[in-house]
């Protein structure tokens, strides 16, 4: 499976950069999943609906479903957090998956930078990213793109994974 992540660090600009990819990407008939990693307890079950108390019973998995779409929760309880590559495992087949966050597995990267956020660079120890998206300019040993500039991403992404239109 192709795989490619934005990393970067709080306000940096990940998911807009995301968002603007998956459009990109997908406009040139590329199939796309992403992948978001939380670095928190989060739910997207609320209580009172019939499956979270489906949940909260003790139900391993439950898995919601609509003519719409469906979605499979799947309770830790006392499991580790999965590996990005076991969640890989778990997905249907598509063309690229982009996968915002797992700044510390080994797939390849760019990483999203806003200088106001007076952060440092991950790139600098980080070899597994590849590019950098910024909205000031610099000097580096590798590509670096405008923050805004989603086609330059997605073709240097597209590039990298091997996908041509």
């Amino acid at each position: 499976m192709r795989v490619f992540g934005v990393v970067g660090w709080k306000n940096a600009g990940k998911t807009g950069l995301m968002e603007r990819l998956v459009t990109e990407i997908t406009g040139r008939g590329f199939s796309v999943s992403t992948v978001k990693h939380a670095h928190h307890t989060f739910d997207v079950d609320h209580e009172g609906k019939d499956s979270h108390r489906h949940r909260v019973a003790g139900a391993q998995e439950v898995l919601l479903a609509s003519r719409n779409r469906f979605a499979l929760m799947h309770e830790l309880r006392t499991e580790d957090e999965p590996t990005l590559a076991e969640l890989l495992t778990k997905l249907a087949p598509v063309d690229l998956v982009l996968i915002e966050g797992y700044k510390r597995d080994a797939h390849p990267k760019v990483e999203a930078f806003r200088g106001e956020t007076n952060n440092p660079l991950i790139a600098n120890d980080d070899p597994t990213i590849r590019a950098i998206a910024s909205d000031k300019p610099m000097e580096l040993d590798r590509p670096v793109f405008d923050l805004n500039d989603t086609v330059g991403v997605a073709d240097f992404i597209l590039a990298n994974v091997g996908l041509t239109t």
